[in-house]
């Protein structure tokens, strides 16, 4: 029979930010060790930023990973990389896109309202509200895929260079 924790124990919550910097560093990881090229976790990794910041909310991961497919690049890290807009921050982010599309195509008086955030609703909108959300993510989409493809690259690249170096380490000291 187990025994019982001390009474000075507490145990962790389930949303602490333990867990939650447990969780970012897992797939943190889980991206760096993709068993492909730098250029395609890359790759895949920024065609879901892209993805990511379009208005196709149900529907983003799929897209991302049909994309990755077609591009033939890494299928995980597109998965990933539409995370970008999770449930925490989608409103702001969505909101930010509305007003960047609003600013650049000058169609619709619609407003934003943050319960607006599904396909259907987008849609039903009209095609105007959806085509400043959609005009908004596609900029903010490929500026931040760019980026993304220039860090991840390069962080991937280092991160093996290192990892390579630390096996070597290893094999010496075991001789």
């Amino acid at each position: 029979m187990p025994s019982s924790p001390p009474n000075n124990f507490k145990r962790p919550s389930r949303f602490s930010m333990y867990s939650l910097k447990r969780f970012f560093r897992f797939w943190y990881l889980k991206l760096l060790r993709i068993r492909e090229s730098p250029h395609n976790v890359a790759m895949g990794l920024s065609l879901g930023v892209l993805v990511g910041c379009l208005p196709i909310i149900p529907l983003q991961t799929v897209a991302a990973v049909i994309l990755a497919f077609f591009f033939k690049c890494s299928k995980i890290a597109a998965a990933i990389g539409t995370w970008i807009t999770n449930p925490l921050y989608a409103p702001f982010v969505f909101y930010g896109m509305y007003l960047l599309g609003r600013a650049v195509i000058p169609v619709g008086k619609k407003e934003f309202e943050p319960e607006d955030l599904t396909l259907l609703n987008i849609v039903n909108l009209g095609w105007d509200f959806f085509l400043l959300m959609l005009a908004g993510g596609v900029i903010v989409g490929l500026t931040l895929a760019f980026l993304t493809y220039l860090v991840s690259v390069r962080m991937v690249y280092l991160y093996r260079q290192k990892r390579s170096l630390r096996m070597q380490l290893k094999r010496l000291r075991e001789r």
